[in-house]
Parts: C-alpha cells; sequence; structure tokens
C-alpha cells in the first residue's frame, strides 16, 4: 500500500486533471478528460487511470475514449496498477514511461529572488522552448502547448506562476506551483529554463522561491514529478527532494 503522503500525492493529482479539465467521462479505473481548445495537447485530451483496472481491457477502454483523437496518452497514478498495465499497453503499441514522484524532505531554503508572472510574460521563451523540444510540429501544435498552461489555473485553489527574470527583466525560467492550503499539499510542475540562460542558477531561483511560498502556504507536502530517465532527478535530489513513488505514461500516435 502507497504512504499516506503517497496517497495524498495521487488523490491531487487525479483532482488537479478533474478540475484542469473542459469536461470529463468517468470509465473503468478512472476517467477521460477533454478540452477541445487544446486539441493538440495530449495532457489535456488523455484517460487518467487512479484505481484498480483490468489492465487487458485497458487498450480498449482508451480506443474508445480517445479515438477520435490523433494521438493516445494513458496515466496511470498507482505504481502496482502501472507496472501491470504496461504489457498489454505495450503490445497494443504504446510506449512506456516512468516518472518519478519526488518529496522534498528538506530544509526549505531560504533567497530566491523570483515572482509570480503571467502568461504573456513566458510566452516567447516558452514558445522557443517548444519549437526546440518539437521542431517538426506545426505553429498550432505549439500555440496550444504555451496556451494550455492558463487552462491550469483551474486545477488546484491556489495556481501561481513563478519567473526569474535577468536583469535586463526578460523571464530566464520559470516553473508552475499548485497549492492545496486545505491538505497541505503543493506540487511545483514544468520548471523550464530558456536555452540561452541555461547554467546561469535561474532555475534554482524559481525552484527555492516556489517552495519558499508552498512552505508559507503550510503546504508540508511538497512534491514534483521527474522524468526517470531524464538527468534533472539528480539536480532535484541534489536540492532535497527524494523518491517516494511512480507513475506510468503510455503514449501512442
Amino acid at each position: 500500500m502507497p504512504s499516506s503522503e503517497l496517497q495524498r500525492i495521487y488523490a491531487f493529482l487525479s483532482a488537479f486533471a478533474r478540475r484542469q479539465a473542459a469536461r470529463t467521462v468517468d470509465l473503468p479505473g478512472g476517467f477521460a478528460v477533454y478540452d477541445d481548445t487544446f486539441v493538440h495537447s495530449r495532457a489535456n485530451n488523455q484517460v487518467v487511470i487512479d484505481k484498480a483496472v483490468d489492465s487487458e481491457a485497458l487498450p480498449a477502454i482508451a480506443d474508445e475514449a480517445l479515438g477520435h483523437l490523433p494521438q493516445r496518452l494513458i496515466s496511470v497514478l498507482d505504481d502496482e496498477v502501472g507496472m501491470a498495465c504496461a504489457e498489454p499497453l505495450i503490445r497494443a503499441g504504446y510506449t512506456h514511461s516512468t516518472y518519478l514522484i519526488m518529496l522534498h524532505a528538506g530544509p526549505v531554503p531560504t533567497g530566491g529572488h523570483a515572482e509570480e508572472v503571467d502568461l504573456e510574460a513566458i510566452r516567447i521563451p516558452l514558445t522557443r522552448r517548444w519549437q526546440g523540444f518539437l521542431p517538426d510540429v506545426d505553429d498550432e501544435v505549439v500555440r496550444h502547448l504555451v496556451d494550455r498552461r492558463e487552462a491550469r489555473r483551474r486545477g488546484a485553489d491556489v495556481v501561481h506562476f513563478i519567473g526569474a527574470r535577468t536583469e535586463e527583466g526578460e523571464v530566464a525560467s520559470w516553473a508552475d506551483l499548485y497549492l492545496d492550503p486545505e491538505t497541505g499539499t503543493a506540487q511545483i510542475e514544468d520548471l523550464i529554463t530558456s536555452e540561452s540562460h541555461l547554467g546561469r542558477g535561474y532555475a534554482g531561483s524559481v525552484l527555492t522561491t516556489a517552495l519558499r511560498r508552498a512552505a508559507d502556504a503550510d503546504c508540508g507536502t511538497r512534491f514534483l514529478i521527474a522524468d526517470a530517465a531524464d538527468w534533472p532527478r539528480h539536480w532535484y535530489e541534489r536540492r532535497g527532494f527524494s523518491v517516494i513513488g511512480y507513475a506510468h505514461g503510455f503514449e501512442r500516435d
């Protein structure tokens, strides 16, 4: 059984997905979320599995729920359920990614000079980063991936966009901060730095500011999600985060 803290995080992620969605449909083992405004965003049009599910039936469940879309994304929040679903979904043509749920267990750092920003302040650097991440997609896809950030304001009681600026005023690094003071839960999401400003401490400033704001809001459960196969996990570990659980993502074009 997951720890109580991990269960709280799973519940937060499930609730966030439901609240952010323009509409939802309940399914065996979970639900589907949809937002026609951001049809090219997999995260806004996906299946979320947050309970036990018949793993062999899941590919057909996802096909029915997402059959009108050119892509598929299935997020499985529980590690044991995700591992059970892996083989049937891989047979059905999905790729499997494992994600680390990392809890901040160290002391809350002091300092950090980032500030709250709006979407317009990060639109240009965020667009450039997505163009770098996905050089083969068209402008409409990139626009959806940028604009979808505004829909995240529906996902939690308190949503902040935190940005660190250069001396010239440009936002060099940014992240989302989602707060649920009632349960004492905070998530830091999508920490990104402009390519021209990498390695200059801007991401650390954003992370420090986000952690301090979460602590000031009495959120003792401060977490983020990192790709198990990518290097940032080690950067987060050096800043007081440790792995307490796993989630799984399955994608198919």
